[in-house]
C-alpha cells in the first residue's frame, strides 16, 4: 500500500472512532454538567474532565453548566446539539432519573448513549450550626406536630434527598405530600440556604458538605446508607428507627446517534481517566465510592434503577 494510502485510511479509522485508543490522538471532550456549578454533577464532570487529560486520552476538556429541573434542561440540550458527537459527554445519575419521573419531560434518557457508573454515595441531612434542633428526633418531632413547618432544602424536585424526604415522612405516619421540600438549582444554592438558616434541614451527598461538617457550620443528624460511612460519626436512620435507605450514584452518557465503535471508544477513554491519578485524588478528596460499570450492564443497571424509583415514589406519594 502507498504510504499517502495508508495514512488515509489511518485518518478515515480514527475519525470513525475505529481505531484501538492507543492509536488514536487525545480529543477535545464537550461536557454537558445538568446544574449549576458547585453541585455533584459539577464537581464530578470537572474531576472526570481533569483526569481525562490526565490520562492523556482528551487535548482538552471544556464544561457547559445548564441547570434545572433535575437535569432535564441539560438533557434537552445535549440530546438536540450533540447528535452523532463522538466526543461529547454528558454526567447523570440517580437524580436525573427522578426527575424523568416526576417532571415527564419532552426529551427521554433513553435517547442519548449510556457510557458508564461511576461513583456512588449516599445522602447525609444537616442542620444548620444555629438551628434549635439538635438531632433527626427533634425534626421528626416537629414534622408530626406540624409538617408544613419543617423546610426540607435539597436539589430538584425527585432528586434523592427529595425522595429520601418523602420517605422519612411515610416512615414515621406523615403524609408525604404534606412535606415542605424546597429545591434548589445547584448545590450551591442549596448549600448558602443551609449555611443562612433559610431551611430547617438539608440534605445532599457527604462531599458537598463535608467542609462545612468539619468546619462546624453545619451538624450532620442523618445518612441514608446501611451501615455508618468509613470514618464519619453519623448515624444512619435506620439506626435511629426509621428504615430509610437510598444511594445516589453517577455517571456519563454519550451523545444520541454515536456508532457501536465511537461508544466503545469513547468508554475506553472513560475507563482510562477512572484509573488515573487524577482521579484517585478525586475520589479520596470527596469520599466517593468507585462503582464501575460500563456498557450494556450499565444500560440494564439505569433501566433497573428506573423502575426501582418508580416504585418508591409511587409509594411515597410523589407521583
Amino acid at each position: 500500500m502507498r504510504r499517502d494510502t495508508f495514512l488515509k485510511s489511518l485518518a478515515a479509522l480514527a475519525a470513525a472512532g475505529s481505531l484501538p485508543l492507543s492509536a488514536q490522538a487525545a480529543v477535545a471532550i464537550k461536557m454537558m454538567l445538568p446544574a449549576n456549578p458547585g453541585g455533584g454533577w459539577d464537581t464530578t464532570g470537572r474531576a472526570l474532565g481533569k483526569a481525562l487529560q490526565d490520562a492523556g486520552v482528551a487535548s482538552s476538556v471544556t464544561y457547559d453548566n445548564k441547570g434545572g429541573a433535575a437535569g432535564a434542561i441539560g438533557l434537552a440540550q445535549f440530546i438536540n446539539a450533540s447528535r452523532g458527537d463522538p466526543n461529547a459527554l454528558m454526567v447523570m445519575g440517580a437524580v436525573m432519573l427522578g426527575g424523568i419521573i416526576t417532571g415527564k419531560p419532552p426529551v427521554n434518557l433513553s435517547q442519548a448513549t449510556p457510557i458508564a457508573r461511576l461513583t456512588s454515595e449516599y445522602n447525609v441531612f444537616v442542620l444548620p450550626a444555629n438551628s434549635p434542633f439538635k438531632t433527626m428526633a427533634d425534626v421528626v418531632a416537629q414534622l408530626k406536630k406540624d409538617p408544613g413547618s419543617v423546610k426540607w432544602g435539597g436539589g430538584s424536585r425527585g432528586s434523592t434527598e427529595h425522595i429520601a424526604a418523602a420517605m422519612i415522612a411515610r416512615e414515621v405516619g406523615v403524609d408525604p405530600a404534606k412535606i415542605n421540600y424546597v429545591a434548589f438549582r445547584g448545590g450551591g444554592e442549596a448549600t448558602a440556604a443551609i449555611l443562612g438558616g433559610n431551611v430547617t434541614v438539608g440534605g445532599s451527598g457527604y462531599s458537598e458538605f463535608a467542609e462545612y461538617i468539619t468546619a462546624g457550620k453545619m451538624k450532620p443528624i442523618g445518612v441514608t446508607s446501611p451501615q455508618r460511612l468509613k470514618g464519619l460519626n453519623i448515624p444512619t436512620l435506620k439506626e435511629q428507627g426509621i428504615n430509610v435507605e437510598i444511594g445516589n450514584w453517577r455517571g456519563v452518557y454519550g451523545a444520541p446517534g454515536i456508532t457501536a465503535e465511537q461508544r466503545k471508544a469513547l468508554t475506553a477513554m472513560v475507563e482510562k481517566a477512572v484509573k488515573s491519578k487524577a482521579w484517585a485524588e478525586a475520589i479520596q478528596k470527596n469520599d466517593w465510592t468507585p462503582a464501575w460499570l460500563a456498557g450494556d450492564e450499565f444500560a440494564n443497571f439505569v433501566d433497573q434503577e428506573f423502575a426501582s424509583l418508580r416504585a418508591t415514589m409511587v409509594k411515597s406519594g410523589m407521583v
